[in-house]
């Protein structure tokens, strides 16, 4: 079951094989990342990374380009989709934009956040917003990533010592057990059950 508009998600998904095919590097992190991951939801919006200011400058020439200062984020949109760009020593993003580039894969052609990292991105952007819908959608993905996409356990307990995250461990752990959309995970409850039995016992 897909949580946004498929014709939206259609529309996105075609600004990310366009954007794909432009000489430029960047890191999809987001929904998208966990897309790609997991094949199972399609995201609305778009999440990227960029390595510097000179490849910032490159996307200006472009496209129309919307500096987010409260956020520390600049910001493409095309109709509905908005993209949503990070830069290393200068965005908010946990883990920061300058240790993600380092954690990357290549997924159907696009450079992708490694999953450990991705999932703590996630739960950032959760933390941030958790009481609303994209909110929501965070721990659909979250969720999602730990079932789809066989994230090291131990990777991700060593991430959050190196970040200096521990909190995030017991935050993961409420998700998990609090979980209830399962109609979004293909899965029926007596499935998710069993599933989220060996995560307590793989994470905790």
């Amino acid at each position: 079951m897909e949580f946004w508009n498929s014709l939206l998600t259609e529309k996105s998904w075609k600004i990310m094989q366009k954007l794909k095919k432009e000489n430029f590097r960047f890191i999809v992190i987001g929904g998208w990342a966990a897309y790609l991951w997991t094949s199972q939801h399609k995201s609305k919006d778009i999440d990227i990374i960029i390595p510097d200011f000179k490849t910032l400058e490159l996307l200006n020439k472009k496209y129309s380009i919307n500096k987010i200062d409260n956020l520390k984020k600049y910001e493409i949109k095309i109709e509905e989709i908005d993209i949503d760009i990070y830069l290393p020593y200068y965005s908010k993003l946990t883990p920061p934009a300058e240790k993600v580039i380092k954690h990357t894969s290549k997924i159907k052609g696009f450079e992708v956040a490694e999953a450990e990292i991705l999932l703590l991105l996630k739960q950032g952007a959760e933390l941030d917003r958790k009481e609303s819908i994209k909110g929501q959608k965070d721990r659909i993905d979250i969720i999602t990533l730990l079932i789809y996409s066989k994230i090291d356990p131990k990777k991700y307990q060593s991430m959050l010592s190196e970040y200096s995250l521990n909190n995030f461990k017991q935050r993961l752990k409420e998700i998990i057990l609090s979980f209830r959309d399962i109609k979004n995970l293909n899965l029926n409850q007596n499935e998710y059950s069993k599933i989220k039995k060996n995560l307590l016992k793989n994470f905790f």
